[in-house]
């Protein structure tokens, strides 16, 4: 017998696929089988762990905009097909394989999966994995690893912020537009000018921590920053919108700025004047976010790691701004595709 996914035939062989005779036990899991289409949710049978691997029972699971384009064939990784999106959840160790030293059975866990967190169940290397301090809840933790990962390592380690620099955050009301804010504010004591495109979500950037608003829905951005700062300019960028927004944040820079690409929220990627860059002596970096996992790994897990310090000590506080069971995710995809919702959009597997 087959399992159906959005009118494709699953063979009953991939569902039961390395979970040893008669299958065992089965869990939910949402299934892209065909890009470009709805998700399905289906039964998958569990398979046993490996030795260095995980299982951990998913309670929630973070929803970006790279879900998506993978969904749609349009990420820089293409998992075969059919797979499951998710690249981060937290959630509870239920098995640990036998050389696995990190975590065990009960402890909760963050982890950062390679898509496919958007199931009940995942296995996953002991590696990815960090067990969250005591009091730290599991649904703020699932908020962590890609919009704070992202933010930690923008500033920290690319932009190399210190405190009393101006900050300049495009998409500010977005899951890593709202982490930037909170931890150039509340971590690095940085001042930060926080850009968006409506006055709901520039109020919302202020009250998490912004010392200045931006709606450049309304005109230039560059003049805007102007009129705050004056022509010195903002020392850090951090954008993920791309396009003309990210050509006037260049052109915000002070002498000796730096602006770190994150994404291309706008759809449009920019060229970059080399002659703005000379002028000013500034630098303009890239930000791909899960490279380094396998680049420098090191880092990579530093930045969780602090992530997880900074929520514990109360330093940061991650916004959630919906949350939708697991058998709504396409409505899920829309609201993140639409802009309807503020901050990070989860999963609840529980």
């Amino acid at each position: 017998m087959a399992a159906v996914a959005r009118g494709r035939c699953l063979p009953r062989a991939w569902l039961c696929r390395r979970a040893g005779p008669g299958c065992g036990r089965h869990y939910r899991a949402a299934l892209c089988a065909e890009l470009k289409q709805r998700l399905a949710i289906e039964e998958v049978a569990s398979r046993p762990v490996r030795p260095h691997e995980v299982r951990v029972g998913v309670h929630f699971c973070g929803v970006n905009f790279a879900d998506i384009l993978v969904c749609r064939g349009q990420y820089q990784e293409k998992p075969q097909l059919p797979f499951t999106p998710g690249m981060e959840f937290s959630g509870t160790v239920l098995e640990t394989g036998a050389d696995v030293s990190t975590v065990k059975e009960g402890d909760r866990v963050i982890g950062v999966s390679g898509f496919n967190g958007m199931a009940e169940e995942c296995i996953i290397d002991q590696k990815t994995l960090w067990r969250i301090p005591e009091r730290v809840p599991l649904r703020e933790a699932a908020t962590l690893p890609v919009s704070y990962g992202t933010a930690i390592l923008a500033l920290e380690h690319r932009a190399r912020t210190r405190p009393g620099e101006t900050v300049l955050v495009t998409a500010a009301a977005g899951a890593t537009g709202l982490a930037v804010i909170d931890v150039a504010t509340n971590v690095l004591h940085a001042q930060v000018i926080a850009a968006a495109g409506s006055d709901e979500k520039c109020k919302l950037a202020m009250q998490k921590g912004a010392q200045s608003v931006v709606n450049y829905s309304r005109g230039s951005l560059k003049e805007a920053v102007r009129t705050l700062v004056g022509s010195a300019g903002v020392n850090v960028a951090i954008d993920t919108v791309g396009g003309d927004v990210f050509l006037e944040a260049l052109r915000s820079l002070a002498w000796e700025g730096r602006i770190v690409v994150v994404g291309f929220a706008g759809g449009t990627i920019a060229s970059v004047p080399a002659n703005l860059l000379l002028l000013k002596n500034v630098s303009a970096m890239g930000l791909y976010w899960s490279r380094y996992k396998e680049q420098n790994f090191p880092v990579f897990s530093r930045t969780l790691s602090s992530a997880l310090q900074y929520c514990q000590q109360g330093r940061i506080q991650p916004h959630i701004g919906a949350v939708f069971k697991l058998e709504e995710v396409n409505d899920a995809f829309l609201h993140v595709i639409q802009r309807k919702s503020t901050g990070k959009v989860l999963i609840s597997l529980k």
